[in-house]
């Protein structure tokens, strides 16, 4: 199954409430953290909420 790097390239202050929760949700908690997951679509979900913050790239 495929998997999705997200990394956090802007910070998720001053952002609504729910996108510094899918933030949290995502196991990141600062800028240039970065986390690999299933690509699944809650995960397309979440990473669709916060687009804005995020950099997303699929790895093997």
């Amino acid at each position: 199954m495929a998997r999705l790097k997200v990394t956090q390239k802007k910070s998720g202050i001053g952002t609504k409430p729910n996108h510094r929760e899918t933030l949290r949700s995502l196991g990141l908690k600062r800028v240039g953290d970065i986390v690999v997951k299933e690509d699944r679509p809650e995960i397309r979900g979440m990473v669709k909420t916060v687009r804005h913050l995020v950099t997303v790239e699929e790895v093997e």
